[in-house]
């Protein structure tokens, strides 16, 4: 018997979309609100007319490290598993272990000078105000989608050159920082 893998599907831009993440933010909120400084939508779910995967991508700013243990720790209470950075620093990843009722969500929780969230936002931010990147990071996800049905991580690999690109011109990008960003 053939172990069932998971399709990877990008799918048309939904309005509802905005909807869920409110409504994942607000029951996030309900546990750790007054340990926290945002709650931010992030990934491609979070670009008006964007094509994307349907999950939901969140990041929970803290102001530092400071606080984590005690997030892990209601976390875990409600029912997520922390599971580490998954490889990138600066962002710490948890799992819903059951059923909640919303959409598939990804949630990260991050300082606000650590690396995963500045990148989630300068990515974010550049794709909704330039709409030729947005036009041409939609198609590679289509076309990687149809090539790489079955394989999330070359899927995503090859997404990275051009997320490097789009962060050399914003983040990484001195001119820019000097002039446009704090």
């Amino acid at each position: 018997m053939t172990e069932r893998k998971r399709i990877i599907e990008v799918i048309p831009y939904n309005p509802e979309w905005k909807t869920e993440f409110e409504k994942i933010k607000k029951m996030i909120s309900s546990y750790i609100g007054d340990l926290i400084l945002a709650i931010e939508h992030v990934g491609s779910t979070s670009v008006e007319g964007l094509s994307a995967k349907p999950i939901i991508d969140l990041d929970v700013v803290i102001e530092s490290y400071d606080v984590f243990p005690s997030i892990v720790e209601r976390l875990e209470q409600e029912g997520y598993e922390h599971e580490g950075n998954l490889g990138t620093e600066g962002r710490e990843a948890f799992r819903r272990i059951f059923n909640d009722g919303c959409m598939k969500y990804h949630l990260y929780v991050c300082p606000k000078v650590g690396r995963g969230y500045l990148e989630h936002i300068a990515f974010r931010d550049y794709l909704r105000s330039n709409e030729q990147a947005r036009k041409e990071y939609e198609l590679l996800k289509i076309r990687l989608a149809e090539t790489y049905r079955f394989d999330i991580d070359s899927y995503s690999n090859h997404k990275t050159e051009f997320v490097k690109d789009i962060l050399k011109k914003t983040l990484y990008n001195a001119s820019f920082n000097n002039g446009q960003k704090a």
